[in-house]
């Protein structure tokens, strides 16, 4: 099958966002269909996406540049992206962009994949029209508490062909990663304690400075940021056991996990994108969670309802209220003087993500919709 896959941001980009596209084009790829990506100018400078990225296959990318930052250009571009598409109809348009997807929607059935609530009136609507076109044969959503709350917004049109996909992982061929893992700063010997992902608002970067200052015999890592991100926490910060690596290559990130004796999750309840512009932390699935699964890492985790629903206490990770230090301290004690319990955690959850969670069975399933949920 030829599917365009629209998406409304850059590729390359520091945003979890286009890891999350190119993983999804990757397995589309390697499911044999023939893919070509759709999105705006690179926002951040790689010799080669798909190295970048570590993705398998090279399947085509075309930018597509947004004119200017109104409603008016996101208009124009969806445009634009339907007239390059007449010329060459594809059997399947798939995509993130509400805008483009309804544009050419017309010409092939489209699938329209959401991660959030808009709250842009216009984008609102733009989404109601695209959720009501005869051409829409499904929504794909991450998880539960998504799907209720996009059939609540629009209600008006009934219920809605909604799918439940959690984001997913690449499985390591071991479940210790790579055999060359980078050479970490840090004590030898020293307990290490790691985080990968953003420093946005609501990451819980506060409670892994305050449990830092609590274990100093204990390094933290770390591992994602923008420079401006990165330079808000490290410039102030006086503890001598945390390191920050900034943002590295997606396709990289993998070798780093085997360093780390615990993973944790610390997402508070109000989880925020990048500058503060919409908070998604009702409704998130976020990638790294499952990456730290599918290394099976003993992971400590938020526990907040969204996370509940992929992450069980005891049994994949420990779960602890965001708001409670002193019960992150225990948990990472109690880790730290239990290996068994921390084999055990991280064993299960591997084999969860082998089992329910990889990429290519998630482009399997939204592609089949063989499991609507309204």
């Amino acid at each position: 099958m030829r599917i365009a896959y629209l998406h409304a941001g850059s590729i390359p980009s520091v945003y979890a966002n286009g890891i999350h596209v190119m993983r999804m084009c990757d397995a589309f790829s390697a499911a044999g269909h023939d893919v070509t990506l759709y999105a705006l100018p690179p926002s951040y400078q790689a010799h080669d996406p798909y190295k970048y990225y570590g993705v398998r296959h090279r399947f085509r990318i075309r930018t597509v540049p947004l004119p200017d930052d109104t409603h008016s250009s996101l208009l124009a571009r969806a445009e634009t992206v339907r007239a390059i598409l007449a010329d060459d109809v594809p059997d399947l348009v798939y995509g993130r962009d509400p805008y483009s997807v309804l544009a050419a929607a017309d010409l092939a059935p489209a699938v329209y994949e959401s991660h959030q609530l808009w709250n842009d009136a216009h984008a609102l609507e733009v989404e109601s029209r695209l959720l009501s076109h005869p051409a829409l044969e499904r929504v794909v959503v991450i998880t539960h508490a998504l799907a209720r709350d996009l059939q609540a917004a629009h209600d008006g049109l009934g219920p809605l062909p909604t799918l439940i996909a959690p984001d997913c992982a690449e499985v390591p061929v071991t479940p210790h990663g790579p055999t060359e893992a980078p050479v970490l700063p840090g004590r030898s010997g020293a307990v290490r304690i790691g985080y990968v992902g953003h420093l946005y608002q609501g990451r819980g970067i506060e409670l892994i400075l305050e449990l830092a200052a609590l274990l100093p015999a204990f390094d933290f890592h770390l591992l994602g940021g923008t420079p401006k991100d990165r330079a808000h926490w490290e410039d102030p910060c006086p503890l001598t056991n945390v390191y920050f690596h900034g943002h590295q290559p997606p396709g990289a990130v993998s070798a780093y996990f085997p360093a780390f004796d615990v993973v944790i999750a610390p997402y508070q309840r109000k989880v925020y994108t990048a500058d503060g512009i919409a908070e998604t932390g009702r409704w998130a699935s976020p990638m790294k969670v499952f990456e730290y699964m599918a290394h099976g890492r003993a992971m400590i985790a938020s526990d907040l309802p969204v996370l509940r629903e992929v992450l069980h206490d005891r049994v994949n990770c420990l779960l602890r209220a965001p708001d409670d230090t002193h019960a992150w301290l225990t948990a990472i004690q109690e880790l730290m003087a239990d290996e068994a319990l921390r084999l055990a955690l991280g064993n299960t959850a591997r084999r969860e993500v082998l089992e329910r969670y990889t990429w290519r069975r998630r482009a399997d399933h939204v592609l089949a919709g063989d499991s609507l949920i309204v």
